[in-house]
């Protein structure tokens, strides 16, 4: 490649990494607008964000394996193209049923794109224009929430809700041809099969679990269906490790997971916050929004402002203390940001019926905060809790649990949120809004303290970043960031 145009294969992996991660939160500001034009109920709106994140998070191991074996630059073109066919659906959809099953297949193609984006990166670059392409590429991905969540307003506002998917049209067709044109093709030789068994299971017992938490809340804990679900996911959650256990046995190919890296306190402590911090963090964000346009009255563009402040909070904080926050054993920034989230989250609890959108501010800054001191870390800690070998599969499995602890988070908080019955009176909302930032910010102490007990400085930390391609040649099943 002509040494002008070095970048544009960065140009193109960022822009399909903004357009999947900013389809997480886009959709929190539109949900009212949605649910008014669909006749879609709370249930139907959890099930829009839900779909997307599980899809998400279900997959990026396997699709990762598949990058590696199959070539990363193709399973990256085929999962823009899904993801541009089920943005269309998305936006043509007549009812909630179909705009559902379009968002778990935009989840499947986001997977594809967030599964083998930063192994292309590692393919590549090298050297100083490894850690230029990877700093950019971390910025987009913080700056993605902010711009999700005032992007869905604009559109909403200004155009309609559809547009917040129809969107993607453009920016699909564009990244499809720059990549094609300028992004070279990398592969695993090795690569062994592909865990389909232990993904199936793993996807079961993931959509079983929010789909009986959801269920549970609206009908009842009782509900003969809510009960089955939970059960269903207890034994597809038991059927993956068995799956899991008898591939490492066999020796043919790599498990999705392995199992063995749960084992390790360190990795188990970070796999746990990483789910909490997104769940406590960010789950809370639908519920919030509905208190801020249909109890409060603002607008699509208002509303996505009023939490802004936290996304940008999240930007400068990871921004200006990168270099300072990698000196320092990983336990501590982790630690002390997901505690600050806590804190942050406790603040919220000050909302009552009187309170304007404001109340918000004090909790959201110091929650944006923590997200932006501990999320930075994760990555190098999770690398470094993990055998070398292992360090492909270890970042995979942090993004899986982040997307995870998102859509879990959404089940459960929409749980609480529905307990004394749908909010209807600005006290309703109040009440309902104190019981989701009160768990959200306990299930974020919690998540300090584990971090703080458990994580250990390995005896030789590892630099910072993804794995190289060397590390990726010895892990199939590495994908993710």
């Amino acid at each position: 490649m002509h040494r002008n145009g070095k970048w544009w294969p960065l140009a193109a992996v960022c822009l399909g990494n903004l357009m999947l991660l900013i389809d997480v939160t886009i959709v929190v500001t539109a949900l009212p607008d949605i649910a008014r034009e669909l006749d879609a109920g709370l249930t139907a709106q959890q099930w829009v964000l839900d779909a997307y994140a599980l899809a998400l998070a279900a997959l990026l191991l396997a699709l990762g394996a598949a990058g590696d074996r199959y070539g990363r630059r193709r399973v990256y073109l085929v999962g823009l193209t899904g993801f541009a066919i089920s943005s269309l659906v998305c936006g043509l959809a007549p009812g909630p049923e179909l705009l559902v099953a379009a968002r778990a297949v935009q989840g499947v193609a986001g997977a594809a794109m967030f599964a083998s984006n930063a192994p292309l990166l590692a393919a590549t670059y090298g050297g100083r224009d490894r850690g230029v392409a990877f700093g950019v590429w971390g910025a987009v991905n913080g700056a993605a929430s902010a711009l999700g969540v005032l992007l869905g307003g604009v559109l909403t506002q200004y155009l309609d809700w559809r547009y917040i998917f129809l969107v993607n049209l453009p920016i699909s067709a564009f990244a499809i041809w720059l990549t094609w044109r300028t992004v070279g093709e990398s592969r695993n030789p090795a690569g062994g099969r592909i865990d389909w068994w232990g993904t199936a299971a793993f996807t079961g017992s993931a959509a079983a679990l929010v789909y009986g938490l959801i269920r549970g809340g609206e009908y009842g804990w009782s509900d003969a269906l809510s009960v089955a679900s939970l059960v269903s996911a207890g034994l597809a959650l038991a059927a993956f490790v068995a799956i899991e256990r008898a591939v490492v046995r066999r020796g043919r190919g790599l498990p999705v997971l392995d199992l063995g890296l749960l084992r390790r306190p360190s990795f188990a402590a970070l796999m746990t916050a990483a789910a909490l911090l997104t769940g406590a963090a960010f789950a809370h964000y639908t519920y919030t929004m509905l208190w801020l346009q249909y109890a409060l009255g603002l607008s699509p563009v208002r509303a996505g402002l009023a939490v802004l402040p936290m996304a940008a909070t999240v930007f400068v904080v990871a921004a200006a203390g990168g270099r300072l926050l990698d000196r320092l054993p990983p336990r501590l920034p982790i630690s002390v940001g997901v505690l600050l989230i806590g804190v942050g989250l406790l603040l919220q609890t000050a909302v009552s019926p009187d309170s304007a959108w404001t109340v918000l501010l004090p909790g959201l800054t110091v929650t944006g905060v923590g997200v932006g001191v501990a999320v930075p870390v994760l990555v190098s800690a999770a690398l470094a809790a993990a055998p070398q070998e292992r360090s492909g599969m270890a970042s995979g499995a942090l993004n899986t649990f982040r997307q995870l602890g998102f859509a879990l988070g959404v089940a459960v908080l929409g749980t609480l949120f529905t307990a004394g019955g749908p909010p209807r009176t600005l006290a309703d909302f109040a009440d309902a809004l104190d019981r989701i930032y009160l768990t959200a910010g306990l299930a974020a102490v919690f998540a300090a303290a584990l971090v703080a007990l458990l994580v250990r400085e390995p005896a030789t930390r590892r630099a910072a970043g993804p794995p190289t391609p060397t590390e990726r040649q010895r892990v199939p099943t590495g994908g993710g960031r």
